[in-house]
């Protein structure tokens, strides 16, 4: 191949890549919408696609993480598409772990299964669409290779915040009122407290497209 060639080949690899990401994001937010469903309706069929979509989360993340170790071994990439592909692979960390807390959701709702709610959850729900947003948002992000959408992830982080505060005191209250929910309300703790760390992870891609963009670094606290 001349050189022009090598180069297209080399720009074809690098879309199929962001692709690749993107497809993944999907999927994660599949994953995420499917758990809190099944929770839920305690429906188990829906514990098994989240388990499928888990699985597939898996595959995209070695793929990716496979062609974007070669891409910088074998095109020596200059400084902006080294930082593409170095934002890829850290992507895909983030949405691997947005697939395990689905499957961490799908956990709850299986402990739970064969018993009804305590409540209608409405909270949860909401909670989640709105952190199902965010990650949408921040691989919408990437894919524009737009830093300045990072300000509305942020908003939405400050409302996932908020949701998560309103609804622990109200379980909390609902177990203060009658010990027979401690078990159950325990477990909606955890459901809304997964909630939150994919919300933080999607803070995360929308500051590694930041670096991906202008080279700076911006600081989140992220707990892993």
């Amino acid at each position: 191949m001349n050189a022009e060639e090598v180069r297209k080949s080399y720009t074809e690899k690098l879309n199929e890549l962001k692709n690749e990401v993107e497809e993944m994001g999907r999927i994660s937010t599949d994953a995420i919408s499917l758990a809190i469903d099944s929770l839920v309706e305690l429906d188990e069929e829906k514990i098994k696609k989240v388990e499928e979509l888990d699985r597939q989360i898996y595959r995209y993340d070695r793929d990716i993480e496979e062609k974007g170790l070669n891409l910088i071994a074998l095109q020596a990439p200059v400084a902006s598409d080294l930082r593409m592909i170095g934002t890829c692979l850290k992507i895909i960390t983030d949405l691997d772990r947005i697939g395990r807390y689905s499957k961490d959701i799908t956990k709850v709702t299986k402990r739970l299964t064969g018993e009804p709610h305590m409540k209608k959850l409405i909270s949860i729900p909401n909670m989640a669409e709105l952190t199902i947003e965010m990650v949408d948002l921040s691989v919408k992000a990437f894919m524009k290779e737009d830093e300045d959408m990072i300000d509305e992830i942020y908003e939405k982080e400050e409302k996932v915040d908020a949701y998560y505060d309103e609804t622990f005191r109200e379980i909390l209250t609902y177990m203060m009122e009658d010990s027979n929910n401690i078990t159950k309300g325990t477990q909606y703790v955890l459901v809304i407290r997964y909630l939150e760390r994919i919300a933080d992870h999607a803070c995360n891609i929308a500051e590694r497209v930041v670096y991906m963009e202008t080279g700076e670094r911006v600081e989140h606290e992220l707990e892993s």
